[in-house]
């Protein structure tokens, strides 16, 4: 008899049980498995480039080479101004917080099609993927934002660069808002891909589109100056568009082309927060099933 009140007594090391909640982002389990996060990291880090000649110089050789072409294209043949600032240095300071949130969504979109084998034998969180992914691209901006900043400084002791602001103090509020953005949107796109494969498509041709309509290759003012008809009726879409907000904040954290907008960030602390809490609801929700479909 007592051997069977120990039995019943005892704690279970482990205790699989159906999801009740939509929202389970059970912290203590992930910590449980954070030595699968940094497995993960490092394979987004190293397995992407390993077979490749320049390895981790594409971090580099990308943000170069499309601040370069914009630079060509937008400033030269479309003439668009920067002011004060350097138009290369300009285009590189959006493209480089862009490349953050663009990884982040696009590398997140599709989790549950890439990893359906590992999902269908072994459990572990799945929220695991998604978070590894945004994690390793911290890493991606790192090395990007280091050659930003030799620009930067280089263009500010020619007086190319502009005035920085105190407010660049909270970059990485802007870093985080950017994460989290685009890893809500990134478990949205991959909770809809295990029904319509079409999306898969969608993003790669969406991203670029998003990319136009987010300031990345010109500064806001400018088109709020635009005396066309067309771009005075997208204007407001682009304003008010959180993308818009993060690059044109990071700019003037940097550049102080124009006064920094506090109310601006706190919408887009907002919407981030809103982004990643909708996405974990619906990723969630996938997480159920998907083997089913997938």
């Amino acid at each position: 008899m007592s051997n069977i009140t120990n039995r019943e007594t005892d704690e279970w090391l482990f205790e699989i049980t159906p999801k009740g909640k939509l929202i389970d982002l059970n912290f203590k389990e992930i910590w449980r498995y954070r030595d699968l996060l940094w497995i993960l990291v490092r394979r987004d880090i190293v397995t992407v480039y390993k077979q490749t000649i320049l390895g981790p110089l594409w971090f580099v050789i990308q943000p170069l080479f499309t601040s370069v072409i914009f630079t060509l294209v937008f400033n030269g043949f479309g003439s668009l101004g920067t002011g004060s600032v350097n138009a290369f240095l300009f285009n590189m300071g959006g493209i480089t917080i862009w490349n953050y949130f663009k990884e982040c969504f696009v590398g997140t979109s599709d989790t549950f099609k890439k990893n359906a084998a590992i999902f269908g034998k072994v459990y572990f969180p799945r929220v695991i993927v998604p978070m590894s992914i945004t994690v390793s691209n911290v890493l991606k901006f790192f090395i990007q934002f280091v050659i930003f900043l030799l620009f930067y400084f280089y263009f500010l002791s020619q007086g190319k660069a502009g005035i920085p602001s105190i407010f660049i103090l909270l970059l990485p509020i802007l870093i985080i808002a950017m994460g989290m953005m685009g890893l809500g949107l990134g478990m949205i796109i991959s909770s809809w891909t295990t029904k319509y494969r079409d999306l898969t498509v969608a993003v790669g041709f969406g991203v670029q589109l998003l990319m136009y309509i987010s300031a990345v290759p010109y500064s806001l003012g400018e088109i709020k100056n635009s005396n066309q008809e067309w771009v005075q009726i997208a204007t407001p879409f682009i304003e008010y568009n959180p993308l818009t907000q993060v690059i044109e904040g990071f700019r003037n954290m940097f550049f102080g082309l124009e006064t920094f907008n506090i109310i601006m960030l706190l919408y887009v602390i907002v919407f981030s927060f809103f982004v990643f809490f909708v996405g974990l609801v619906v990723f969630n929700k996938t997480e159920r099933n998907f083997i089913d479909t997938v």
